[in-house]
């Protein structure tokens, strides 16, 4: 039997009042093994979040539980809506997951606990923002397994959230993880509203579902449900705006398309002809030179290429959150395109794709500047680690000469996993915001897909938004550290 000396260590925890033990009923409430663990990340403060999570690490919490923990931890207590903002916190999570895994040993932590501060900087936002939690599904509105997608679509089309929800935990109760998936990614790219978060949320937190499991997805589809569900003024569904034309335009577009679609020749020129609409042309020329192209025998990877380099150049030319979100978009757009069976949707997809990118460039106001497939390389001196490291040392000061000589190692054959890997240490050794998670892990997961001729080009475009080894570390690694 214990003794009461056994207990000691308690009187140094902060007292918790009866009232904060309480678990609201209201509150929808994870699966029991998780449940402790999210309620750890809920009340923690954030000062001392990194060291009690480390010490559960020591105990024997794994990787994978902190993950789950996290994500559901974000979608119970952050408001997805906007799809943005302080919604980052889930929105990066699956980004930090990415980094984890291309980490080396040593630093395989620092990314997750980057996102663990996060997510309790965003938690504390919440609060003062009325201190939204998602509630428990109304058992009575869950959509039986033979109405869960009919209902669902009727909900999402009406803009209606009382339908929605209950349709979405019926999804998550009755069909399959891939119909789901091209349910749900259709909708998330239907319109361009909050600039291609929609779309991203679809994807990240699939990703997720795939690793932490797909027990867990009823509370995550119904955030997304509601996230996709946002719009500001009259409902979408009785008004023409901007935001939705692109999408209404081509799901007939995506008519048009022969039934062959996805096969074709890769032809070199018409990644250029690809681009030259998406510098000056509008959202319905975008997607018209889609299907113009796919008709004209050529296949889907020359067209997507295109939009690949157009969306690296938007940043070279303008620098900013919304330039950086055309290629954080066009990545979740992409790997949906890449994982969704049905065939309309994957050919819708690819449209939206090239439309949403001429939105970007006009909300940017992006007109002329350098052009991605002519810029010239900096011959590289150094080789190897050596080349690697001078780009690094000076690409906060002058981030076109290091994409010049991020092109020069390129092309002279330098080694590009030396450079992404070094790429993501500086993220997490000195990231400061969730985009620089975002975007690193969206470039280089997508330099792996482009073909062979875009491929350097693409990456030393990356320059305009990875951090500089001449920058300080970022204050939470010395914590997350000393927290292991």
């Amino acid at each position: 039997m214990l003794g009461a000396g056994s207990l000691g260590f308690l009187s140094r925890l902060p007292l918790v009042s009866a009232e904060e033990a309480k678990v609201d009923p209201r509150m929808v409430r994870f699966l029991p093994e998780i449940e402790p663990l999210v309620r750890l990340l809920e009340d923690t403060p954030r000062e001392r979040l990194l060291e009690e999570v480390g010490m559960k690490i020591k105990g024997g919490t794994t990787h994978r539980e902190i993950l789950t923990a996290l994500l559901l931890a974000g979608i119970r207590n952050i408001q997805p809506r906007p799809v943005g903002f302080k919604f980052h916190a889930v929105l990066v999570v699956n980004s930090a997951h990415l980094a984890s895994l291309n980490s080396p040993p040593g630093d395989r932590w620092l990314p997750l606990f980057w996102a663990l501060d996060q997510f309790k900087f965003s938690q504390e936002r919440d609060k003062q923002e009325g201190d939204w939690t998602m509630e428990a599904v109304k058992e009575a509105d869950v959509a039986p397994a033979d109405q869960a997608v009919e209902r669902f679509r009727k909900g999402m089309d009406a803009w209606d959230w009382s339908v929605a929800d209950g349709a979405a935990a019926g999804v998550a109760r009755s069909v399959s993880t891939q119909a789901a998936f091209d349910l749900f990614c259709r909708y998330g790219a239907r319109d361009y509203r909050d600039i291609g978060h929609k779309a991203i949320y679809v994807s990240n937190s699939w990703r997720l579902l795939e690793t932490i499991g797909w027990q867990h997805a009823e509370p995550v589809l119904r955030s997304l449900a509601y996230a996709m569900l946002e719009f500001s003024g009259a409902n979408p569904s009785t008004k023409d705006v901007l935001a939705d034309r692109p999408g209404r335009k081509n799901e007939e577009r995506l008519k048009e398309l022969r039934t062959t679609w996805n096969s074709g020749e890769n032809r070199a020129d018409a990644v250029g002809e690809m681009m030259k609409v998406l510098r000056a042309g509008t959202w319905d020329d975008a997607s018209a030179k889609v299907v113009a192209l796919i008709n004209g025998s050529c296949s889907p990877q020359p067209v997507w290429d295109g939009m690949f380099q157009f969306a690296g150049e938007l940043l070279m030319r303008s620098p900013g959150i919304i330039t950086l979100h055309a290629s954080t978009t066009t990545n979740a757009l992409h790997y949906a395109f890449q994982h969704a069976r049905d065939d309309a949707t994957r050919r819708f997809l690819m449209l939206q794709n090239a439309s949403f990118l001429t939105l970007f460039r006009d909300d940017a106001e992006v007109k002329g500047g350098v052009e991605i497939d002519t810029f010239e390389a900096l011959p590289a001196e150094l080789k190897g680690e050596e080349a690697v490291a001078e780009i690094f040392v000076g690409l906060a000061e002058d981030r076109m000469t290091a994409a010049r000589r991020t092109l020069g190692y390129l092309d002279a054959g330098g080694n590009p996993k030396l450079f992404t890997d070094a790429a993501q240490r500086l993220i997490y050794l000195k990231g400061t915001d969730s985009h620089d998670y975002k975007y690193s892990s969206a470039v280089i997961e997508d330099f792996g897909g482009l073909s062979p001729a875009c491929r350097n080009r693409f990456l030393a475009a990356s320059t305009h938004w990875l951090k500089g080894s001449s920058i300080a570390d970022s204050p939470l690694v010395a914590r997350s550290r000393a927290a292991l």
